[in-house]
């Protein structure tokens, strides 16, 4: 199988699947610098912000199995293409919105182009590598994905500095063109007959089941948790991935083979990696209106001071392998994990007077946290499975930590809504006005500027504080509890240099960016 003649442009065949990666990678973070600004000239609430962010994730996890089959199928280099094609027609979209809606569509078309980049991008690196070299592909790859993330927020600070808010998405439309380009020109074509065929009920299932879920989640806070349309989608949401689960414990060749989870190692792994995912999703969207808002940073400055949690994060990816081949990977995933724990218990301290230096401070630890946890959690995960399963693994693996974001921006984003709301003051505000407020703490310091209100950003910046201290305490709370199962439940597996990156592992590392 190994015995092939290396194509002699499969350097530059990376390049162009490097490119394709960064722009996801980057656009993973990038909204989240972007959301105070759009909330204040969309008049956005916290409830849309949270479906501008989640639109993308859900429709991302929801087709992230499916797509990787439809690539075995029909051609990788073809789905891919289509899914560059769809990821540029989305960011288009959005570059033109007006409203949250149109901004909520266009996120969504382009979760679904994202869904089909990045198993694809990973899964034609066989065909381009023999195994000598395979391992450094997925390494440049992986390296590619993590670069993302710090550059998201700075790039989009730069761009709101100096342009309007559409040209977030705007800066794909290129980098997505090229990525085409390079594919067609430069990637060869390769399938796999004999993969499951793709299952539309259970892709319809799981797309509608985890939009219920988290549309339930969301409109709570506002709508009151006993709503009648809030339990109708609780409801509904359970018995469809109730429907989900039974059809494809029954099916001969499931799409989403929940058999794996039967692997001890493979299921707590899993579980850590998803919990971390919770956290960060929620983390990275409750700071940036902290750090614009209350604090008083424009965009690019938000996106700069960012930058502790990534440093950290690249410090702990560098140590994380070290690390477990010393004590192994179940102490160094319950470690990252109970030093996660601690950064956001720290961050709960925050108070209106602490400043910048304090926030920079638990974000470093932070970063070092998810590093030590998520790397040899999903590294480990794969490493457990037998050899033949490692393709639907890593598939079910990104689709958990996808739900386990999705579901972070919303539990965590409707805690601070809940939270900022109860505790605003808006005593002596037209009822307008109030509701106004009420929205959002960029939305409160834009009614306070019209109403020469200093009162009203006292109260909007104390209130946001306190919420976020709420979501910091819930996310370390959340943290200890992974800690704890990680160290009961994880096998203790041997100290193994088979768990760092092989061929079976390629789909892993590409996620490492979240």
């Amino acid at each position: 199988m190994e015995t092939f003649t290396p194509d002699p442009r499969r350097w530059w065949a990376l390049g162009a699947l490097v490119a394709s990666m960064l722009t996801l990678g980057f656009d993973m973070t990038i909204l989240n610098v972007a959301l105070p600004t759009m909330a204040a000239d969309l008049g956005a609430s916290t409830g849309q912000q949270q479906w501008m962010a989640d639109a993308y994730v859900v429709v991302f996890a929801a087709l992230m199995l499916p797509a990787g089959l439809l690539g075995d199928r029909f051609g990788r280099r073809r789905m891919l293409i289509v899914g560059l094609g769809i990821f540029l027609a989305g960011s288009a979209l959005g570059a033109l919105a007006d409203d949250v809606n149109a901004v909520v569509a266009a996120r969504a078309l382009m979760g679904v182009g994202g869904a089909l980049v990045t198993p694809l991008a990973l899964s034609v690196l066989p065909s381009l590598f023999g195994s000598d070299e395979r391992t450094k592909a997925v390494g440049i790859i992986s390296a590619a994905s993590a670069l993302g993330l710090p550059l998201g927020p700075i790039i989009g600070g730069w761009l709101l500095n100096h342009f309007w808010w559409g040209s977030v998405f705007l800066v794909n439309v290129p980098m997505a063109a090229l990525g085409i380009a390079a594919c067609l020109f430069l990637l060869p074509e390769t399938r796999d007959p004999a993969s499951p065929k793709v299952d539309a009920v259970s892709t319809a299932l799981t797309a509608t089941g985890l939009g219920a879920l988290i549309y339930a989640i969301i409109e709570a806070p506002a709508r009151g948790w006993g709503d009648p349309l809030v339990a109708a989608m609780f409801a509904a949401a359970t018995v469809l991935i109730a429907a989900l689960v039974v059809r494809e414990r029954r099916v001969e060749r499931p799409m989403l083979d929940m058999s794996l989870l039967s692997h001890r190692g493979f299921l707590f792994n899993t579980i850590a990696a998803t919990l971390v995912m919770f956290i960060l999703s929620g983390l990275l969207f409750v700071l940036p209106p902290y750090l614009q808002a209350v604090l008083g940073n424009d965009a690019l400055g938000t996106g700069v001071r960012l930058l502790p949690m990534m440093g950290g994060l690249l410090v702990s990816s560098r140590l994380a392998p070290q690390i477990v081949a010393r004590f192994g990977a179940r102490a160094t995933v319950s470690g990252g994990l109970v030093v996660l724990a601690f950064a956001a218990f720290l961050g709960s301290r925050t108070t209106i007077d602490s400043g910048y230096g304090f926030t920079a401070l638990w974000l470093s630890v932070t970063g070092l946290g998810f590093g030590l946890a998520l790397i040899p959690a999903m590294n480990s995960a794969l490493g457990t499975l037998p050899r033949d399963r490692a393709g639907s693994g890593s598939g079910l693996l990104l689709t958990l930590r996808q739900v386990g974001g999705a579901i972070g921006i919303a539990l965590l984003g409707s805690l601070l809504a809940a939270a900022f709301q109860d505790r605003l003051d808006v005593t002596g505000l037209p009822a307008q006005a109030a509701d106004t407020a009420e929205n959002s703490v960029v939305a409160a310091h834009v009614v306070a500027q019209q109403t020469g209100s200093a009162d009203l950003i006292a109260s909007a910046d104390n209130a946001y504080v306190h919420g976020m201290g709420l979501v910091l305490l819930v996310c370390g709370a959340a943290a200890l509890v992974a800690a704890l199962l990680a160290a009961a439940f994880l096998p203790g597996t041997p100290r193994p240099s088979e768990t760092a990156a092989t061929p079976d592992m390629a789909p892993e590392p590409a996620d490492a960016r979240q």
